[in-house]
């Protein structure tokens, strides 16, 4: 097989691996003596909504709010489409009228969370005093300042009424069993979406200190709620448990076992490998390199893989995207080396602003850019490796996957 089929195919098979209708049958909760009521937000959640549907023999009724695109078909529980990354009035109205369905809510009853990445943009609510303007003014510096997943978490868990566990504590003293699946480094089940079932161990200081450190400008109803630091999430939650039902380490797993079918050695990485895209990729092209040269740290041929979630910080024209970032970075690096190719992209299928999963590369990028009269480093200066992928006819078009546990990258090193 091509080394092209190859890439394509250890990334199907990682995106397969993490789908909820092999997920959720797994997790099933038990039967409540009251009413069963199934909320949840993300890009998976409509599949996770349509799978647990399938698979639950009793009443249930409920709301999930999911990306533009991403829907499925149900029969009881109700599926929104609302916008991300920057949140809209339509998921707005969704978080709330999820607030209102865990009202009333007695011992007897169970709340079933289905939550996914992306459910921090789609599950919108943001805090009294603050306008939804406002909220989306804050969200977009933070996608734009280059700061980790984890830290735009803490601020958005502080200027929201449902995060960081707010939504389990609204629905006390009702069960709440929340199923996620995880996009986030190290399996952190309170990033995932900024952990709406989640106790949060973060606090409004820690979310003064983000916007600080990346020299964000917030409007005045911000840094006035953020000062004034009334109502702290909650570190402790006695009704609600979570579990992690489809990892990246999983899917990574997964497209290993297709690199050693095709005859490649696999190396795992590492399933939460964070920074800057593009230093991830110049330092990836140096473990290509070493083990084209000398067979460390594994003999050739070899696919090189790995995961987690890369920033980027979009300081030119382009829209940024970190999968295609890390791969024009990489490419740069390598600088043409002989039997070396790499595939990056996005396992929901939208890579940063584009929605493309990601690209690949291999051997001829470099030369087949310059002869269309692209330059690799102004395009790389530019944020622009979407439009570079684009031209070279390059991309990884997958559509919506149903599913996100983050990024894939696989390099292989033929022998």
């Amino acid at each position: 097989m091509a080394p092209n089929k190859i890439l394509r195919a250890m990334f199907a098979a990682a995106v397969e691996a993490a789908l909820p209708k092999h997920a959720i049958p797994k997790f099933m909760p038990r039967k409540p003596r009251g009413r069963t009521i199934v909320i949840g937000a993300g890009k998976a959640s409509a599949a996770m909504a349509q799978s647990f549907e399938k698979h639950w023999r009793h009443p249930l009724e409920g709301l999930i709010v999911t990306r533009y695109g991403h829907g499925a078909k149900t029969k009881h529980i109700e599926v929104v489409e609302a916008a991300h990354p920057v949140p809209d009035e339509a998921g707005m109205k969704a978080a709330g009228r999820i607030m209102n369905l865990m009202q009333g809510l007695t011992k007897d009853d169970l709340v079933v969370a289905l939550i996914s990445g992306g459910g921090s943009s789609l599950l919108s609510l943001p805090a009294d005093g603050i306008s939804a303007e406002d909220k989306r003014a804050v969200n977009r510096a933070l996608l734009k300042s280059g700061a980790p997943i984890e830290d735009m978490n803490i601020v958005r868990k502080h200027l929201s009424n449902i995060k960081g566990g707010r939504l389990a504590a609204a629905a006390y003293p009702a069960r709440v069993e929340t199923l996620v699946i995880s996009d986030v480094p190290g399996d952190d089940l309170a990033a995932v979406a900024s952990g709406p079932t989640v106790p949060d161990p973060s606090t409004f200081a820690q979310a003064r200190a983000v916007i600080a450190k990346y020299g964000i400008e917030v409007p005045a109803s911000v840094k006035r709620h953020l000062a004034e630091a009334k109502h702290e999430t909650p570190k402790h939650l006695d009704n609600a448990r979570a579990r992690c039902i489809a990892s990246p380490q999983q899917s990574l797993m997964a497209a290993a076992k297709v690199a050693r079918d095709a005859g490649y050695r696999p190396i795992i990485l590492g399933d939460a490998i964070e920074g800057e895209a593009r230093d991830v990729g110049f330092v990836m092209a140096g473990i290509a390199l070493q083990a084209r040269r000398f067979g460390q740290p594994i003999k050739l041929p070899c696919a090189i893989i790995s995961g987690g979630e890369t920033t980027v910080t979009v300081r030119g024209q382009g829209v940024g995207g970190r999968n295609v970032e890390f791969l024009l970075a990489l490419a740069i690096k390598l600088n043409g080396a002989a039997g070396i190719h790499a595939l990056a992209a996005d396992s929901d299928g939208i890579d940063g602003g584009a929605d493309v999963a990601g690209a690949v590369i291999n051997a001829t990028s470099l030369t087949r850019a310059r002869k269309l009269g692209i330059d690799p480093w102004t395009e790389l200066s530019n944020n622009n490796a979407h439009e570079f992928f684009k031209r070279l006819g390059d991309q990884v078009i997958t559509g919506p996957t149903l599913t996100n546990v983050n990024d894939i990258r696989i390099v292989l090193v033929d022998g």
